[in-house]
């Protein structure tokens, strides 16, 4: 018994004995008593090499025989590779079919390997390309000047990449390694010479990095103490660090590509670009369905899929409903803000009795030439031009004055500086409001160029003008009445609901000048102001509509319940016209010949100061007034200012408790002339620092609108919505262009096939939809300048704020007139063209090219806001199409463009659009079914994009967020430029 005991004991001993002296050369696993080995080696202890076969065939594959401890040569008869298979050790496969019959001499492998489970397609492909989905094996021949030098004969490297065995069809027969490992052998002549492996690897498009780096070298053979006089082992064994493997793209005649092995050691010894590898051959069999579930086993790609799927449709379904939810609190908000601001009550409007005194108005344009190349003399600067020149007077309320004086002589500067409209020159002097009870009251400016919006009706736009101008509180059946009784009291009852019309350019005419210049006063009066100032309010109207005009103006000014200040510039006025007005200021040159009484004084005080032209008995005063304008005698221009005596009187009004004689001021204010000395100083002062507006401090600027921003938007949309629905010539011709456009791209584009050329076609199909939009984006460039004069006006006069402008055109432009259109020509296309055949990605498809659209809106609005010339606009638009479709990957490959252009990619949005509209296309399982040369193509699309495009297959919700940002940055941009730039200055 205990001699049977000890037997056994020693038998243990013995096996235990040889499990640990077991070892496992070229990295192979110890598992029992056996080696598991790298693939391409065999043997009890991963000594020999495989002499043809295939990776199927596993550990029964065909061994060359060692002598010596070294491999066989590999040249020698018998080890010639199967067909199919290629490289050292025959790992690499070279077609579908290579792989797809080495499987099935397996048993039990059809069932797994062929057909289509769960609705994915199995069938083994061989994937030659440098990017690893399972387990990739790779031969290169290393070409290196100083390794030839040494070793001059062939050198080959054999490298496994393993980044997911669970992907290979076998995993223990057909990978190696665990996930993120390599494995690597160099051969000299057939001989290995020394093998590596490394660990933590990450792939980067063609490009592996490793961690932990570990290299045995074989003793005795050529590289390792072979040639003593060249020995590296000592060098090779101490290989650590980082290992960096760079491929470039393949050669599709050749099937092969340019690699480097980069390691710090290795660099040291053969130069910065480390073991060049050329011709290098690349192959793993693997399933199609890995490839089109982009990197998921069969048996789960329907789930992973579907998974990925529901998680970028869960965050686009957050992305809206956060919007929704924005958008519902803002309409929240914007009713509480209406509600409270309608129950707040209001004073009563339009007092008038409000005095305008101005005194010393200046007014200096400066050189447009840079200060440092303006000539100097001894005063200051010697090239600004005055416009104005100490200019002061004074108008009561009941009272209307006329300015009056030749072209150029500052008239209507004057009346802008009066406004308080922005000026590009300076200002110096003083406007104020001594009467006012208000520190800021409400001025009416009418300017001398009528802008009406041509589809509304006269009483649609003095009501809108009504309900954005007028507070809140006042309750919207009382601006009716005020409308009501504005019309009538400007005559134009008549009119009430005929369209304003545009007269210009040759389109639909409208209402008559002069009815128009009665509406534009309108539009002022209906917000009672306390002062009106009109430019130039009778200019090309003949002499009856003038009249009317002057009659209006004249009952506004003496209306006895408020009897309001009225400024006036008169260009020519007639007899009858000039009588109308009470009070006169004569400007020439910039300077004031006469303020004061209308009728005969202006004569009597002119002639009484030296002018030598008589005045013709029965000849127009106001004819007189401008004939000595034109040509002043010098001391006029050199005197100070005249003061009206205490005999100018104006016109009595009965009942009126205002003082109507036009008396001195209360401060004693001399107004001297300004010499040219003056001039430069007072400039110059500007210059340093001061401020010139400021100087004006009794300029009138509203601190908030009348009205909240949701009545805004919501009265701009109603007019947005009138005109849309009036003019439809706009409209039909965007949808009937996409319609017809559709109908054509979809028969260019019919059916398309899946052969190589078929899907150059569909990525062309594509393309085209994308330029389309481009180029009819620019219609909304056209339309933002085209309004651009109405929103300027409207905008100076308070009416709205430029947000809730611009969210009203973006709404009323994008939804018919890019929106509607868009969907018209890529729901034909698609069909017709035979695109994926699912709904998924056909919502997909159309929700890129919508957020496409809505990114090229946004750029053609801040386009349109940026430059006030059209035409600018317009071809920086075309220009940037023309750049779009360059970087878009369809007509050069974008890893092809040099580098110093090729980082403009990134800001092509049609790229993104294009790459985002082919991945979707790719991810329906699109396979491509052509033949090269006669040999049959069957791979997946995504394999073709990449390699004529440069798309990459996993950037569709990338490219949505690219996009996303392109439209939140053009938005941005528009409310900034808007809010900064495009304001009235005159």
């Amino acid at each position: 018994m205990l001699s049977a005991i000890h037997l056994l004991l020693v038998h243990i001993f013995v096996f235990i004995n040889s499990v640990l002296s077991q070892t496992c050369e070229n990295y192979g696993q110890l598992n029992g008593t056996t080696c598991d080995c790298p693939t391409g080696t065999g043997g009890t202890t991963c000594s020999q090499l495989a002499c043809g076969g295939n990776i199927f065939e596993g550990s029964q594959r065909p061994l060359t025989s060692t002598s010596s401890g070294g491999f066989a040569n590999l040249t020698a008869s018998g080890c010639s590779c199967q067909s199919g298979w290629t490289g050292t050790a025959c790992n690499v496969c070279q077609s579908a079919s290579a792989c797809q019959n080495a499987a099935s001499s397996l048993e039990s492998s059809s069932s797994s390997l062929t057909g289509d489970d769960d609705g994915q397609n199995n069938t083994l492909i061989c994937n030659t390309s440098p990017k690893v989905w399972a387990s990739s094996q790779m031969s290169c021949s290393v070409d290196n000047p100083t390794l030839q030098a040494l070793y001059p004969l062939s050198s080959t490297l054999n490298i496994i990449r393993t980044l997911n065995p669970s992907l290979s069809p076998f995993p223990n027969v057909t990978s190696f390694g665990s996930a993120g490992s390599l494995y690597a052998q160099l051969f000299y002549e057939g001989e290995e010479q020394f093998y590596c492996k490394a660990d933590s690897c990450a792939q980067d498009g063609n490009n592996w990095s490793c961690q932990d780096l570990a290299c045995i070298c074989r003793p005795n053979t050529t590289f390792c103490g072979g040639v003593p006089a060249t020995n590296l082992t000592g060098a090779i064994n101490t290989l650590s660090g980082t290992l960096d493997i760079d491929c470039g793209d393949v050669d599709n005649s050749t099937q092969q590509a340019t690699c480097s092995f980069k390691q710090a050691t290795i660099e040291s010894l053969f130069g910065s670009s480390g073991l060049v590898l050329n011709g290098c051959s690349f192959g793993e069999c693997l399933r199609q369905s890995v490839i089109d579930n982009n990197g998921t086993t069969s048996s789960t790609s329907s789930s992973s899929t579907q998974s990925s799927l529901s998680g970028g449709v869960i965050a686009g379904l957050a992305v809206v409903g956060g919007l929704l939810l924005i958008a519902a609190l803002f309409i929240i908000l914007g009713c509480f803000a209406q509600r409270r601001a309608r129950k707040s009550g209001y004073s009563q409007l339009g007092s008038g009795n409000v005095t305008v005194d101005w005194s010393n108005i200046s007014y200096i344009v400066p050189s447009s030439t840079r200060d440092f190349w303006r000539k100097r003399n001894s005063s200051g600067y010697n090239d600004d031009k005055v416009i104005l020149d100490s200019i002061s007077g004074r108008v009561l309320p009941g009272q209307m004055m006329a300015i009056l004086g030749p072209s150029g002589a500052g008239k209507t500067t004057l009346v802008e500086i009066l406004a308080g409209k922005h000026k590009s020159g300076s200002i110096i002097g003083r406007v104020s409001f001594p009467s006012s009870s208000q520190p800021n009251p409400r001025i009416g400016f009418v300017p001398q160029q009528d802008v009406l919006p041509p589809t509304l009706t006269v009483h649609e736009a003095l009501l809108f003008a009504a309900r954005l101008r007028l507070p809140e509180s006042v309750p919207d059946i009382e601006k009716h009445a005020r409308v009501d009784a504005l019309l009538q009291k400007l005559g134009i009852e008549g009119l009430r609901n005929v369209r304003i019309g545009d007269n210009t350019n040759g389109r639909a005419r409208g209402i008559s000048g002069g009815e128009m210049r009665r509406v534009s006063i309108g539009l002022e009066l209906i917000a009672s102001p306390d002062v009106l100032i009109l430019d130039e309010p009778t200019s090309g109207l003949d002499s009856v509509s003038a009249a009317r005009v002057a009659s209006v103006l004249h009952a506004i000014a003496h209306d006895q319940s408020s009897p309001t200040a009225v400024i006036a510039s008169i260009h020519q006025p007639s007899s009858q016209l000039y009588q109308t007005f009470d009070t006169i200021l004569v400007l020439a040159h910039g300077h004031s010949l006469y303020f004061g009484p209308g009728s005969f004084a202006p004569v009597e005080h002119l002639t009484g100061t030296g002018v030598t032209q008589p005045f013709p008995q029965g000849y127009n005063v106001a004819d007189y007034l401008l004939e000595v304008a034109s040509d002043p005698p010098l001391q006029l221009l050199q005197s100070p200012n005249p003061k009206p005596s205490s005999a100018c009187v104006a016109p009595a009004q009965s009942g009126d408790n205002t003082s109507n004689v036009l008396t001195e001021k209360v401060e004693d204010e001399k107004s001297t002339s300004i010499d040219d000395s003056g001039v430069s100083n007072r400039l110059r002062f500007d210059r340093d620092g001061n401020d010139k507006k400021s100087k004006l401090f009794g300029m009138t600027r509203r601190s908030k609108y009348a009205t909240t921003f949701l009545t805004q938007l919501e009265y701009l949309s109603g007019r947005e919505w009138k005109i849309l629905r009036r003019d439809k010539t706009l409209f039909f011709t965007h949808v009937a262009v996409a319609a017809v456009l559709g109908v054509f791209c979809g028969g260019l584009y019919f059916n398309i096939n899946t052969t190589i050329a078929g899907f150059q076609s569909r990525v062309g199909c594509l393309f085209f939809l994308g330029a389309l939009i481009a180029f009819s984006s620019l219609s909304a460039l056209y339309n933002i300048v085209e309004i651009r004069p109405l929103f300027l006006r409207e905008r100076s006069a308070y009416y709205y704020s430029p947000t809730a402008w611009l969210l009203s055109r973006f709404l009323f432009d994008v939804v018919p007139l890019r929106l509607v259109p868009t969907i018209i020509v890529s729901t034909i296309t698609y069909w017709m063209a035979g695109l994926a055949p699912d709904a998924a990605h056909f919502f997909k498809f159309l929700f890129i090219l919508v957020l496409y659209t809505l990114a090229l809106t946004l750029f053609n609005f801040l386009l349109g806001t940026l430059f006030r010339n059209g035409g600018i606009a317009i071809l920086l638009s075309a220009l940037t199409a023309l750049y779009q479709m360059t970087y878009a990957g369809f007509f050069v490959h974008l890893d092809s463009i040099p580098p110093v252009l090729r980082w403009l990619q990134w800001l092509c949005p049609l790229k993104y659009c294009l790459e985002a509209l082919s991945v979707n296309e790719v991810g329906s399982g699109l396979m491509i079914e052509d033949s090269l040369q006669g040999v049959p193509v069957d791979v997946s699309a995504s394999l073709i994009m990449n390699l004529l495009f440069g798309f990459g297959e996993n950037n569709y919700y990338r490219d949505v967020l690219v996009l996303f940002a392109f439209i939140a940055g053009f938005g941005l941009a528009v409310i900034g430029v808007v809010w900064v730039k495009v304001r009235e200055r005159r």
